[in-house]
């Protein structure tokens, strides 16, 4: 079954963007895009849903918080559906509250404070192909202590990139065990909810997306990544990273 359905995140607080967060979403943040030979600003959710839609996916789901409702305004009519975390609980909580949306199905899942310029066709391709529990999208960082770091084996290429099979997936490790990265889009069959639902999580904290991953993986599922390294990952999480987003974004919209 092909995948044509997609969950975005966007219930988080924002909190290192946090005085224009606590005004607007960062899923509102814009960023710089040519459009009919000019520059103009959209927000980083209309960048998502774009490249979404161009990868073949028709439907999607918001999960979004208490402070949701400029975002729901924005898309109210464009036939998206809505569901609430009311708790920021993890990443892993988000996805979760989604299950009755995927109705057994596969989907994407895209957070919200970022964007990449490519690598969704393949990942979509690839999940297609082979059937697996997940498809990371995979990307080397210079500091993995601040990421979901996974532990890998080499299966060759797949459309120009290469190909891993994901043996180990660890959240902001102490001591990571590689430099590879989950990138915040994944392609997922609905297995995820249950690995997600078993994981234990300690009193006071939050179920990460990643601990269901590697749950998959510890109950012999077959989860693969795509190394990107040519895309980048254009994010509006941090002042420095949406600085860096809106420079990237502004050469490509004054070069396209």
């Amino acid at each position: 079954m092909s995948v044509k359905k997609a969950v975005i995140t966007a219930a988080g607080k924002g909190s290192r963007m946090k005085y224009i967060t606590s005004v607007l979403p960062k899923a509102l943040l814009p960023l710089f895009r040519s459009e009919d030979s000019k520059i103009v600003m959209r927000p980083i959710i209309d960048l998502i849903l774009d490249s979404l839609k161009d990868a073949g996916i028709e439907k999607f789901c918001l999960v979004v918080g208490k402070h949701g409702k400029l975002l729901m305004d924005y898309l109210f009519e464009r036939g998206v559906t809505f569901v609430f975390q009311p708790e920021p609980k993890g990443f892993g909580d988000a996805v979760v509250r989604a299950e009755d949306f995927s109705n057994n199905d596969p989907f994407i899942v895209h957070a919200d404070d970022g964007v990449l310029t490519g690598g969704y066709k393949e990942a979509i391709s690839l999940f297609d192909q082979i059937n697996p529990d997940a498809v990371l999208l995979l990307r080397k960082v210079n500091n993995p202590k601040r990421y979901g770091i996974v532990t890998v084996t080499e299966k060759g290429e797949f459309m120009g990139h290469r190909l891993f099979r994901i043996t180990e997936a660890e959240e902001k490790p102490s001591n990571p065990k590689s430099n590879i990265a989950i990138s915040a889009v994944y392609v997922f069959s609905p297995k995820i909810f249950s690995a997600l639902k078993s994981v234990k999580v300690p009193e006071g904290g939050e179920l990460e997306l990643t601990y269901g991953i590697e749950k998959l993986i510890e109950n012999g599922g077959e989860v693969y990544g795509i190394l990107l390294e040519r895309e980048t990952w254009l994010n509006v999480g941090d002042p420095v990273s949406y600085y860096q987003a809106l420079m990237k974004t502004f050469t490509s919209s004054t070069s396209s």
